[in-house]
């Protein structure tokens, strides 16, 4: 049986159409439509409720020990109220999740998981701890709301004097009063635009989103549903676990470089990923050329040739153009080369492009 986030009524009441999605009941979109809370946060702002996002806390003497087992990326130079992108991988150099990790303290960081994963992520984090860490899953207590857009700012400084608003993107702020409500604020999201997470305890969500709401009023804040979600995401070529990522995809294959720290003494799955070398396949934008849309699992081709699938694809609002990424053979994934996906049995024509397909400012 599906969860509800603590905003579900709020959701009900703003007209939002309801979906199960990674185990809760989420609004997919509003009467709004896709499209145009789409371009909400593009131009204007748009809040999401993201509450059904695993939370994790790791405290104790070997914390950071215990993450730096645990996750590809080095936070060892990590500074206090800093975020940091990282993964977990299985022992084959396979994807567990993909996350971000909060520092709050030399002993004190919040890992922030996916939706789907939490009970599989913290089974597997509890097994790997080190002695001395305490990992304990507070998801059920905390609401998430994701504030998003170029006017975000400006809502914020409605309800907050500057110095109590993250401005380095990847910072946050762990004790912020809003409200009259404990929160933390960071400069983080899942959509390629400016924006803040802001996390609060989950009785006073639906407070939260009403009082967001209000103040961002004047700037076009609209609410949004979990199709912008993936839109906004896909356009900014963010990677999404179970469609670019999986147990079987590594995240050098996924693009992930940048969070894998080979030069690391040890992690989880790194011997796997310096025995396999430079990736054998790689993930790609497409540009599609053709008529249609190119959606996930969809066999690429080079002539005659199928070198890889899709992992997700869209029509993208902002950009005004269809667009997917997909995985496939190293050898034909320079920039330029024209391919073909096959679609319910007709090929669609598209071209490998640079990522990301949106870039802000």
């Amino acid at each position: 049986m599906e969860r509800k986030t603590p905003l579900y009524d709020i959701h009900v009441e703003e007209g939002g159409k309801i979906v199960p999605f990674a185990g809760y009941l989420l609004p997919v979109q509003y009467g709004t439509g896709v499209i145009k809370e789409h371009m909400a946060v593009r131009q204007q702002a748009g809040l999401f409720d993201v509450s059904h996002m695993g939370e994790i806390l790791f405290t104790g003497p070997t914390a950071l020990a215990t993450l730096n087992h645990l996750l590809t990326n080095d936070y060892t130079n990590m500074a206090v109220n800093k975020v940091r992108y990282g993964v977990m991988c299985n022992a084959q150099g396979g994807t567990i999740d993909d996350l971000v990790v909060y520092k709050f303290g030399e002993e004190a960081y919040l890992v922030v998981v996916n939706a789907s994963n939490r009970e599989k992520d913290y089974a597997h984090m509890v097994q790997n701890l080190l002695p001395g860490t305490k990992a304990e899953d507070i998801s059920d207590t905390v609401a998430q709301l994701a504030l998003q857009g170029p006017k975000a700012p400006d809502i914020l400084k409605k309800l907050l004097p500057e110095d109590q608003i993250p401005k380095g993107y990847y910072t946050a702020l762990p004790r912020v009063t809003l409200g009259g409500m404990e929160c933390m604020i960071s400069r983080t999201g899942y959509t390629g635009e400016l924006g803040y997470e802001i996390y609060t305890a989950s009785e006073n969500g639906p407070k939260l989103w009403k009082l967001l709401r209000e103040a961002g009023e004047e700037f076009g804040l609209i609410p949004c549903g979990l199709g912008a979600r993936d839109t906004l995401r896909l356009e900014a070529a963010m990677p999404l676990y179970g469609h670019e990522m999986d147990e079987t995809i590594t995240p050098l294959e996924a693009g992930l470089d940048f969070g894998v720290k080979l030069g690391k003494e040890e992690f989880i799955g790194k011997d796997a990923l310096t025995a396999a070398g430079a990736p054998k396949r790689v993930r790609v934008g497409l540009k599609v050329t053709g008529r249609g849309i190119i959606r996930e699992h969809q066999d690429i081709y080079v002539g005659q040739e199928k070198f890889g699938h899709s992992t997700s694809g869209t029509f993208c609002p902002f950009l005004d153009q269809a667009v997917a990424m997909a995985l496939v053979d190293a050898d034909h994934a320079a920039v330029g080369t024209v391919v073909e996906a096959d679609v319910r049995g007709r090929r669609v024509g598209a071209e490998i492009i640079p990522l990301p397909f949106y870039k802000r400012g």
